[in-house]
């Protein structure tokens, strides 16, 4: 059976501009982990296209407000570019509605405010453009937190940060941070939570991974984990089997799975689990976790229903 697709989390917006970070590739069809003729061969296809920027990404001298800027550009050139298959969405409705008229979505995100100097007061703006899911850095520490590799929590600025994120209805995502930020935005947060691309730590210990106490957290809000592919996340030469593994265990710590969703990292990474190329294997994925026992109804929610969901809870 094929199950529609909601993957909250790509790097494709950077790898369309190729090594010189100018030119444009094509999304409709190329060589990369995503395009929209193998995307096309699912059921229903819903594309997070983060826009990354961080002072520690070299980019031959582009500094980071102008490569979000050229990211942000790409996705919506490529969208107009291919409207009849494809178009921005800016709410679970529209994702939807494009959904029941055979038609593919795109969401933008922030992964890592640098392009905009992590300004709070510039959300607003990113916001009606269609920005529905952010971070709160990358790999560094930052003006708003510290990471997974720095440690330190949440400053002053990075609670205004995630305060009106939230209230203009913007999901913050913990993926990156670090875990005295992710339990300072736990103090703080009145709506619900993401980690976009995280794994399991207890299977894999990994920073970039999150604990059963963190998940459990994630669910308290209301938010889901997607689900990453990059093997340097999941375990020692992985398989669809090890991502199994990974979803199996939120399962068994959350008592069911409607906190887990999809995030595959995409184009962001240059080792995937063995048995995936590219967006068109999802469907692999979802044959593994019907043989690991999962039913029908279960993987339709981890690979569509949940994502859509968060969305209705946060982004009118």
């Amino acid at each position: 059976m094929n199950f529609p697709v909601f993957d909250l989390h790509c790097d494709t917006a950077l790898k369309l501009l190729g090594d010189n970070f100018w030119a444009c590739g094509d999304l409709g069809q190329n060589e990369l982990h995503i395009d929209l003729k193998r995307a096309g061969e699912l059921p229903g296809y819903a594309q997070c296209f983060a826009c990354f920027t961080s002072p520690e990404f070299p980019a031959n001298g582009v500094k980071p407000e102008e490569l979000f800027e050229r990211q942000m550009v790409s996705v919506l050139r490529e969208v107009e570019t291919h409207s009849n298959k494809i178009s921005l969405c800016y709410s679970a409705d529209d994702i939807i509605g494009n959904y029941e008229a055979g038609k593919m979505s795109a969401i933008l995100t922030i992964e890592g405010p640098a392009g905009f100097g992590y300004d709070p007061a510039l959300l607003e703006d990113l916001y009606k453009i269609g920005f529905r899911i952010t971070t709160l850095g990358w790999n560094e520490r930052n003006v708003l937190t510290g990471s997974h590799k720095t440690g330190g929590g949440l400053t002053e600025q990075g609670r205004e940060y995630v305060k009106e994120a939230q209230r203009l209805g913007m999901l913050v995502d913990v993926s990156h941070i670090s875990d005295e930020g992710f339990w300072d935005i736990m103090e703080i947060t009145n709506g619900p939570v993401i980690a976009s691309h995280s794994n399991s730590r207890e299977i894999f210990n990994v920073s970039r991974n999150i604990t059963d106490d963190m998940f459990r957290a994630i669910c308290r809000t209301g938010g889901v984990t997607g689900i990453n592919l990059y093997a340097d996340f999941l375990g020692e030469n992985p398989t669809l089997d090890t991502v199994c593994d990974h979803i199996l265990h939120f399962i068994e710590v959350d008592g069911s799975a409607d906190h887990i969703a999809l995030g595959g990292d995409l184009d962001g990474c240059d080792k995937l689990p063995a048995g995936f190329m590219g967006v068109q294997d999802y469907q692999k994925l979802a044959d593994a976790l019907i043989l690991r026992g999962l039913d029908c109804e279960t993987v339709h929610n981890i690979f569509w229903k949940n994502a859509i969901g968060v969305m209705k809870l946060c982004c009118m």
